[in-house]
């Protein structure tokens, strides 16, 4: 092993830190724990798990991550891109789920740049207050900077290959919600030689009117992908379901988009109510998570 590679190596947490799961006690009363476990509950009949606390060495800093993988053996890596709230419990209840179908798990903390997770109770935010949009936008800005999601997916990855846990012979898989979908298409465009599987749920800006849009990423990509895209995002713009095909026919990269009936942020059950709705949908969540799986299971084999 390297210098880098041991310090990218996993470190303990110590008493009295407030780690992610020390934080998810602290909101049980927002009722956040409660749909965290019921998240987590397919896990436990999976693969046994061992999870940790990491620090990923980056061109910019140190990003601080969660790694979550069975506790014997080796399998494919999978990258998983937050969405706008950032590294918490219910992304880490996310990474064991797809850990307990045999997969070694990295959930990073996208806004490093900025601090250390957690940013935000997700559940309490009201999308229509002025100032919790303000908090959001800095955090994205940090990771949405041009270069730098494909300079993080590089040490992201690095990192993975690395760990023992991690079969290097698979491809590698990585899959966004919200604002993480664009950062899946942009991570499998910088690294398409490791990139099997791609898929990115209720993804926000896949398509711009910009030279920099991600969907004109496709001729650089080979992995398999998955766009499930929310009902109100596609009455918002309906035809950008129509360029994410033809930008990935045009390229030959095998794609499948779908419209979900559910709102924007359907998969993260902390997400909060808006206009007296839930916008977590557990039945579109579960179909979500099948495609999710089968894509995996074809891709990354």
């Amino acid at each position: 092993m390297t210098d880098d590679q041991k310090n990218q190596t996993t470190k303990d947490t110590h008493p009295g830190d407030l780690t992610r799961r020390g934080f998810a006690a602290l909101m049980v009363g927002a009722g956040l724990a409660a749909t965290t476990k019921a998240m987590a509950q397919p896990a436990a009949a999976g693969l046994e798990l061992a999870e940790a606390d990491v620090e990923i060495k980056t061109p910019d800093g140190t990003c601080d991550a969660a790694f979550i993988h069975p506790k014997s053996g080796s399998y494919p890596g999978v990258l998983v891109w937050p969405d706008a709230f950032g590294l918490r419990p219910s992304m880490g209840a996310i990474g064991r789920r797809i850990a307990a179908e045999g997969y070694s798990v990295l959930v990073p903390n996208p806004f490093y740049r900025v601090a250390k997770a957690p940013f935000s109770d997700a559940s309490n935010f009201n999308f229509q207050n002025a100032d919790d949009m303000a908090k959001l936008r800095p955090l994205m800005a940090s990771v949405n900077e041009p270069g730098n999601a494909e300079k993080d997916a590089a040490a992201y990855i690095a990192f993975l290959d690395a760990q023992r846990e991690v079969n290097k012979a698979k491809k590698i898989g990585t899959q966004g919600y919200c604002m993480g979908g664009a950062l899946v298409v942009r991570t499998a465009a910088a690294l398409p030689d490791r990139i099997g599987a791609g898929a990115s749920f209720h993804g926000g800006g896949l398509v711009t009117d910009k030279p920099d849009s991600p969907h004109l990423l496709a001729p650089k990509i080979k992995a398999r992908m998955y766009f499930g895209i929310a009902s109100n995002d596609d009455e918002r713009q309906p035809d950008a379901k129509d360029k994410l095909k033809e930008a990935f026919a045009a390229a030959k990269v095998q794609a499948e988009i779908e419209v979900y009936s559910a709102q924007h942020g359907w998969c993260v059950p902390d997400m909060p109510v808006r206009d007296g709705v839930p916008i977590y949908n557990k039945p579109e969540a579960e179909r979500a998570w099948a495609k999710l799986g089968a894509l995996y299971k074809a891709a990354l084999a």
